[in-house]
């Protein structure tokens, strides 16, 4: 039996660039430029010189490019296929892989492989055009707490931290039953924060809560809203056809609780978007869908394009990172 490790786009560094091309490029190079695509030549090395693998140049605009250009492997030292192999173990590994893991792996330094793992994060991030749930769909929505928020100096002394879970990081999570998830991370869950989580939610769907009162006022907006007490240990019942519950969403939560306590133990409050990315990713790309390991990471490469990031912000980038600053890590 192969290891899938050892496919060739994930051993040799031609194979890999001529996977990633098939994958991006599927009608032929396009110019990341000026974006031409019938005049684009290979540029090949001649006998002494050096002539980078994949290297290729625009007739058009006269410039040249690679198939990394404008995604996020660009600017990478990082050998392609090491790329593909990081891909790969991201996407097969259900609760995650750590930095570290990848570091010893893959055989780079531990900077380069937390890099290299928010890159693919990005990657993996749902662009949100299309809405969660629909017409006769049940969707599924609760919240979850995680850590600690980033500690605020006021006058030399931080701030005292709150009881309970005010002093948390607050994620809301939608999961189509069946289907999708998208968790959002959220200040707080007041009505304009939940309002917000669930902008991108059809309100043509069934929508399932707990009894939680932030909940009530918008889910009038659904065409039905029905909640479970879990105060009155209620967890699911039965209503004609219908079954209502949330542990649909409470499952999810459990797989992307085990993922950050066990596997990354800690994640700074201004990463965690890319945490919950990536987790949505993986559970809306599962094998229950008919999504194998493989075409996982796969559909990774159809992300990569238009999300770079830089570890730091250059001159040239910082007005753009700072109407955005999750483009940048080090923002």
């Amino acid at each position: 039996m192969q290891s899938k490790l050892s496919l060739e786009h994930l051993q040799n560094e031609d194979a890999a660039y001529a996977y990633v091309e098939a994958r991006i490029w599927p009608d032929g190079p396009v110019c990341p430029h000026c974006g031409c695509m019938g005049k684009v030549y290979v540029i090949k090395a001649n006998e002494g010189s050096k002539v980078r693998i994949g290297l290729k140049k625009c007739g058009d605009c006269r410039k040249q490019f690679t198939v990394k250009v404008g995604t996020v492997f660009e600017a990478s030292h990082v050998p392609l296929h090491l790329w593909l192999q990081a891909v790969a173990l991201i996407a097969a590994s259900k609760k995650g892989i750590s930095s570290n893991q990848l570091h010893r792996t893959l055989g780079v330094t531990l900077k380069t492989a937390w890099f290299m793992s928010h890159r693919i994060r990005e990657a993996m991030k749902d662009d949100g055009s299309t809405p969660m749930g629909g017409e006769g769909m049940t969707l599924e929505v609760d919240e979850t707490f995680l850590g600690k928020r980033a500690t605020v100096f006021v006058n030399g002394k931080g701030w005292k931290a709150k009881t309970g879970t005010g002093d948390m990081q607050s994620v809301v999570s939608l999961v189509e039953r069946g289907g999708r998830a998208r968790s959002i991370h959220v200040e707080n869950l007041r009505k304009d924060e939940i309002v917000r989580a669930l902008q991108s939610a059809s309100r043509d769907s069934v929508l399932n809560t707990d009894q939680a009162q932030h909940y009530r006022r918008i889910g009038k907006e659904f065409s039905d809203h029905q909640a479970v007490d879990h105060s009155q240990e209620e967890y699911g019942r039965r209503e004609g056809d219908s079954l209502i519950t949330t542990n649909t969403v409470e499952g999810f939560f459990s797989i992307f609780k085990r993922g950050m306590r066990g596997i990354y133990q800690h994640c700074d409050e201004k990463h965690l978007h890319r945490y919950l990315a990536e987790f949505d990713f993986r559970y809306s790309n599962r094998v229950k869908l008919g999504v194998d390991d493989t075409e996982r990471a796969s559909r990774i490469l159809d992300g990569v394009v238009g999300k770079r990031l830089t570890y730091r912000p250059t001159d040239r980038t910082r007005e753009r990172r700072s109407a955005n600053p999750s483009e940048s890590l080090s923002a």
